[in-house]
């Protein structure tokens, strides 16, 4: 075993040794009792005063869907303009431009729903301004919008009947307060004390070893990158992203952000079993996701381990791997891990280029997004496993002739209809989207279709396609990752990806609230002898045999005309 493999298991081993407490601390943070967290009470119920809401009213799920979309439409006006208008905004130190409208529509939707898909470079096309008061701070707000949504949906799921699901404000407070801060903290002073910049000043001018200057941005880098990982966010402070040296200046870094990536949303698993009180059922849910997540990541790693079978049938050795668009302080192994990280959570960040990936590699990424449900984003993604329950607890129900049940309450037709539009929407979006953008790029010279540039492939056949492919299964799954092989700054890239982002973000999150809601206005029902019980290993075979077969039947056939037909055209 070579030390990067050493690494990338190390690296989740001390994942899981610091998820098991986060998730029991987050479970009580959200249940309301006494913790050592309470001295921020005073500046929390500061905030409800200032926002003139009151925080001890329980309410509906239809009142949580309420006040979480108003406040995000808020969120978007308030971006929108502050991206147009940032060129007459302070800290503008490098003198950046106002965006675009098409691209300031597509840039704030991205980060208002978690999402992070850049079609700008951050050097050039934010200020200081943007990044740290629209960026960074939507950063914080939309991963504690999933929180939220995932708090309400675990006071559904208690053993009672009820229509109060708490209280929208206080559980998106206490996400930013005493999870998301405390954690940015921590992880931003370890990025400062390693090299990361925090800091004002404009660009910096140095000269190269080959007598050139060039000039390097600066700026309040720590502080961004801390929260784009552990809010699962994923856009990066410079271009490249976290395959740049100042975002992520060496190993050490390479693997505190990796586990910052997939550590909340790990830790929210295991909170739900110490929320309920029912560890077997989280651990049956993590034994499931970590499944997938295990396989997917082994076949990444053994793929770039091997290298690229094009260069290997030259004759030409690859002691290192494929090494294409890594950083040699990474080596393919953690660049692997990192990308399986990524997509699995809905993260969106690289160490290295995606496009650049061997084609097993970028098909099991985009299986990782299109399933979007192996940990997933900080709250979406257990949302998004809860549809699959739902349609498991049918499904067993169907096969062994009774009614299906969740924890004591009855499974009815209009649960599973929630369920089954909200697994097919995503499939829709993508497949869909993708026909659009192959069909627009295929006719590009036809009148009809004049806002389709001739040169949004940078790469023909298989790989063209996975470009598009990628670019909405990204959108769809909120992950932001891309193969930026792919020209995506133009209003047609900008508009559809646009709408994909909404749609792949909302009605996600709305169809578990609902269902969770009327579920739990029902009778409970004791459990007896025919009762199917959800926290068995049986039902997390039925659970992840159920995910990847409506993966292979959805999206098969899009994976086998791109990165697999350019897999088996290759050497």
């Amino acid at each position: 075993m070579n030390t990067e493999l050493l690494g990338v298991i190390a690296m989740y081993g001390l994942t899981l040794v610091l998820a098991i407490p986060l998730g029991r601390y987050i479970a009580r943070v959200y249940r309301g009792e006494k913790h050592w967290s309470d001295f921020l009470l005073p500046v929390e119920r500061g905030i409800y005063r200032l926002a003139g809401v009151d925080a001890t009213q329980e309410m509906t799920w239809k009142q949580h869907l309420k006040a979480l979309l108003t406040i995000n439409l808020i969120w978007f006006v308030y971006g929108f303009f502050a991206l147009i208008f940032q060129d007459k905004l302070p800290l503008n130190p490098d003198g950046n431009a106002g965006q675009t409208p098409d691209l300031a529509f597509n840039t704030v939707i991205s980060f208002v729903v978690n999402c992070n898909l850049q079609h700008y470079s951050g050097e050039s096309g934010l200020t200081y301004f943007t990044q740290l008061f629209v960026v960074m701070f939507f950063q914080f707000v939309s991963a504690a919008t999933g929180m939220a949504a995932l708090a309400a949906l675990f006071k559904a799921m208690q053993q009672r009947t009820t229509t109060a699901l708490g209280n929208f404000w206080m559980y998106f407070t206490r996400s930013i307060t005493r999870i998301l801060l405390p954690l940015s903290l921590v992880l931003a002073c370890i990025l400062v004390v390693r090299g990361t910049p925090m800091t004002f000043d404009g660009r910096s001018t140095v000269t190269t070893l080959e007598g050139a200057e060039q000039q390097i941005t600066q700026g309040p880098a720590a502080a961004m990158i801390a929260i784009k990982q552990l809010g699962t966010n994923g856009g990066g402070f410079f271009g490249v992203n976290s395959s740049h040296p100042l975002e992520n200046p060496d190993y050490l870094t390479n693997m505190v952000e990796t586990i910052s990536i997939i550590l909340i949303p790990i830790a929210l698993v295991f909170a739900l079993g110490f929320y309920l009180n029912n560890r077997r059922l989280s651990w049956t849910v993590f034994g499931v996701m970590t499944t997938g997540f295990v396989l997917f990541s082994a076949g990444s790693i053994l793929a770039e381990r091997a290298g690229n079978p094009a260069i290997a049938a030259m004759g030409i050795e690859q002691p290192m791997g494929s090494m294409e668009g890594k950083e040699v302080r990474f080596g393919a192994e953690a660049s692997a891990f990192w990308g399986i990280a990524t997509t699995a959570t809905s993260n969106g960040s690289v160490n290295a280029m995606h496009d650049s990936m061997t084609p097993l590699s970028g098909a099991l990424q985009m299986l990782d997004m299109m399933i979007n449900a192996f940990y997933g984003g900080v709250g979406v993604g257990f949302l998004n496993y809860y549809i699959f329950i739902i349609i498991g607890v049918f499904i067993a129900g169907l096969m062994v002739g009774r009614t299906p049940e969740l924890l004591g309450r009855k499974v009815e037709a209009r649960e599973v209809k929630i369920a089954t539009l909200i697994a097919l929407l995503h499939p829709f979006l993508i497949l869909v989207a993708t026909a659009i953008a192959s069909y627009t790029n295929t006719h590009h010279g036809d009148a009809a279709w004049t806002v389709a540039p001739a040169n949004w492939l940078n790469n023909p056949g298989p790989h063209g396609f996975s470009e598009m492919l990628y670019e909405n299964t990204s959108a769809a799954a909120n992950n932001g990752s891309g193969f930026e092989g792919l020209g995506d700054n133009n209003f047609f890239w900008n508009f559809l990806t646009g709408l994909v982002l909404i749609l792949g973000r909302y009605l996600p999150i709305i169809g578990p609230l609902a269902i969770a809601g009327l579920l739990a206005a029902k009778k409970v029902v004791p459990a007896g002898g025919g009762t199917l019980s959800t926290d068995t290993p049986t039902f997390g075979a039925l659970t992840f045999a159920l995910i990847f077969i409506l993966a292979a039947l959805s999206f098969f056939p899009a994976l086998a005309l791109g990165p697999l037909a350019e897999y088996f055209s290759m050497p």
